[in-house]
């Protein structure tokens, strides 16, 4: 299935995950479940709405590998902040991950029409999310093609 070693390799050389979510207890529960897939908590960088992904991109030197974004957040929500990156030059090949509670059929085709490259639903349980960070570092590092700055 996936070559450990080759997996292990990707992963060191990812830049960093940037989550943007504003609840601080998923934020919490997002690091946990990375933490425990074998990714390095040290690549991980949070911030609680879009307009502080936007802030924090227009300062950093180097962009993260992934951008993990909920919908439901105040100020900026995930989808004026999704459209905002796919319009970038500079932002629009970092794969942006939706992952929200929602599982509206609806903001999973507006998601997709905006430019997100998944939509991914919040399990309920925490096992599930260790599962769901497992599959979603196997295919987005392990398998997928993206830009390391």
């Amino acid at each position: 299935m996936f070559n450990d070693k080759l997996l292990a390799k990707k992963l060191r050389s990812v830049s960093y995950i940037l989550v943007a979510d504003d609840d601080l207890d998923d934020q919490e529960l997002i690091k946990d479940a990375l933490v425990e897939s074998s990714f390095d908590e040290s690549k991980l960088h949070f911030v609680d709405d879009g307009m502080q992904l936007i802030e924090y991109l227009e300062k950093c030197t180097i962009l993260p590998s992934i951008i993990l974004l909920d919908l439901n957040m105040p100020r900026k929500g995930g989808k004026e902040t999704l459209a905002e990156l796919k319009k970038s030059v500079r932002y629009r090949h970092i794969p942006v991950i939706i992952f929200t509670t929602s599982d509206s059929e609806i903001d999973v085709k507006q998601c997709y029409s905006l430019g997100g490259n998944a939509f991914m639903t919040k399990p309920s349980s925490y096992f599930d999310l260790v599962e769901s960070m497992k599959m979603l570092t196997h295919y987005w590092i392990g398998q997928a093609r993206i830009v390391f700055d």
